[in-house]
């Protein structure tokens, strides 16, 4: 067990995040099936996404436990806490995906008023910004980037390039996504509704997998956890919360798909800068 653990700690980490992220879930549909119904979805949603979020970073406390004991933990906490960064890596951070949701809804809404985002529509923005930013920032940000960011990052940056990094990462992250995308994809009777289901499937590879490169970029250039953990929180809060749309099908899908070409674009045009190549091995 020692000289597995030891060969494939990368591994074993992705296999205790999906055991415990999964598990919520799982239990839940002894009663709701899957998908769920859309009432049961709601109202069994908060209870399933406990264990869901909390996955990546206990299965990160784990493998730090057993590898690297309390040197591991400190290590770990000191770059949360690095706080003094350069004004450029924090303007990447904040800023990359509003900045890119935007001009994705500016050109879609050239051609469709059903691209008006949600933050225009609702007579409740103050509600909308507050629960994207705390669900982004806690959620999203701080439970899963002390996993991704925290752990698997700087293990898998011993052996492979930022890029390489970010692909591995960044598949597992769209698979991780995949059974509360399929368990919320039902209509009121519970049957699968595919102009729901595939949308988000899509964008879980391809718009995220450049994001996560992104993501362990900024990681490599600073070894802090705030960078990382600010840019998924804009993630969460901007995609699915205050830049959303509330359509399905193929408007959802084209928006998708828009938003992964320009992060794409986006990773595409700092790797010509050098950006994303390999400096040296960060721990």
């Amino acid at each position: 067990m020692r000289d597995y653990i030891k060969n494939n700690p990368v591994t074993l980490f992705f296999i205790l995040t999906l055991l415990i992220s999964w598990s919520g879930i799982l239990i839940v549909a002894n009663q709701t099936g899957i998908p769920a119904s859309t009432d049961q979805f709601d109202k069994l949603l908060p209870i399933a996404m406990i264990p869901y979020l909390l996955g990546p970073s206990i299965a990160g406390f784990i493998m730090i436990g057993i590898t690297k004991g309390k040197e591991g933990f400190s290590a770990l906490f000191r770059k949360l806490f690095k706080w003094r960064l350069g004004s450029s890596t924090y303007l990447i951070a904040i800023g990359t995906v509003p900045i890119i949701s935007f001009i994705s809804l500016f050109i879609l809404y050239q051609f469709s008023e059903v691209y008006i985002p949600d933050i225009v529509t609702t007579t409740d923005k103050i509600p909308l910004i507050l629960s994207g930013l705390i669900y982004g920032i806690l959620g999203g940000g701080l439970l899963e980037e002390l996993g991704w960011s925290g752990y698997a990052t700087p293990k898998l940056r011993e052996k492979y390039s930022v890029l390489k990094t970010g692909l591995i990462i960044g598949a597992f992250w769209g698979a991780w996504h995949f059974l509360p995308v399929f368990w919320g994809s039902g209509d009121s009777s519970g049957n699968l509704v595919l102009s729901k289901f595939l949308p988000g499937l899509f964008f879980h590879y391809a718009g995220l997998i450049p994001v996560r490169i992104l993501i362990v970029r900024l990681y490599d250039r600073s070894l802090s956890l705030i960078p990382p953990i600010l840019l998924h929180a804009t993630l969460t809060a901007f995609t699915f919360f205050i830049f959303n749309i509330s359509q399905v099908g193929v408007s959802l899908f084209i928006y998708y798909a828009l938003l992964a070409t320009l992060f794409w674009v986006v990773v595409a045009l700092i790797k010509r800068k050098s950006f994303l190549e390999p400096t040296k091995i960060r721990k």
